[in-house]
């Protein structure tokens, strides 16, 4: 069995592949200061509590955007799994064409995305939108070029911004609503959410397409934590809340000398 990994800003997303079957799916709050024995007794007891016996896993494949966790999280591959993970960094094979100005610069996230989306998707322009800690979309032509894309403030991040930054303004569930017109401060607060988010991502597809994809209009793909939030808007083509777990197994078929057994005792 494989074991999928998404280190991201808020949140460690895993999966676990039987074949190309997706499991099972648990998630717990990322910290840089999880030492390598906190994330192995997590995992482990999570495994087992999603039915699935830790010794079974022989792969793990890891994609983080938070770098002061990687040394932990390696380190509990290896102590917990005997295993040397697949880390998504620059030089591993993508099958993409990466048309960033400095490709090192690509998250990690947003290529396994792409990879993902190009899995499922194949042969199309692509344009993929992820709501995690920061919102991103990201370009994908029907060649496998990754163009490049968009990042800014998630829909949390933007909440916690304002109840942080302001002396009157409360934290608010984070909700579809219908009106685009509050009448209490929770209210507006809800509607200025949800409703720059739905023009924020209609205006940036529309522009995309009609500078890059307008000869041949692209697949738009919803992916993240938030992507089902917008289900009644017709933002999206598909949502797809495991793409980046659907990337990394595509990343792991294509490196399959990444992840090896650990000889560490």
């Amino acid at each position: 069995m494989i074991l999928a990994l998404d280190v991201g800003n808020s949140q460690i997303y895993c999966g676990v592949f039987d074949g190309p079957d997706l499991i099972s799916q648990f998630r717990r709050t990322s910290s840089v200061r999880s030492s390598s024995d906190e994330l192995g007794v997590f995992l482990r007891g999570a495994l087992r509590e999603n039915g699935v016996d830790p010794d079974l896993i022989t792969t793990i494949a890891t994609c983080s955007v938070v770098p002061d966790i990687n040394y932990s999280l390696r380190a509990c591959c290896q102590k917990y799994f005997n295993i040397n993970p697949m880390i998504m960094r620059p030089g591993i094979k993508t099958g993409l064409r990466i048309k960033y100005k400095d490709p090192k610069e690509v998250g990690a996230d947003r290529i396994a995305d792409a990879m993902g989306a190009v899995k499922l998707y194949p042969n199309r322009n692509l344009i993929v939108v992820d709501f995690g800690t920061a919102t991103t979309v990201c370009a994908i032509t029907a060649k496998r070029e990754f163009l490049g894309g968009n990042i800014m403030p998630g829909v949390r991040l933007a909440m916690d911004a304002l109840e942080s930054k302001t002396a009157q303004l409360p934290s608010v569930e984070i909700k579809p609503v219908r009106t685009s017109i509050g009448q209490t401060t929770i209210e507006s607060i809800q509607s200025g959410l949800y409703w720059s988010n739905v023009g924020m991502v209609k205006e940036l597809v529309t522009r995309i397409t009609d500078q890059v994809f307008a000869d041949d209009p692209p697949l738009v793909i919803g992916t993240g934590g938030f992507a089902h939030l917008f289900d009644r808007e017709d933002l999206f083509d598909a949502v797809v809340p495991d793409l980046i777990l659907t990337g990394l197994l595509e990343a792991l078929r294509m490196n399959p000398s990444e992840a090896t057994r650990s000889t560490a005792s």
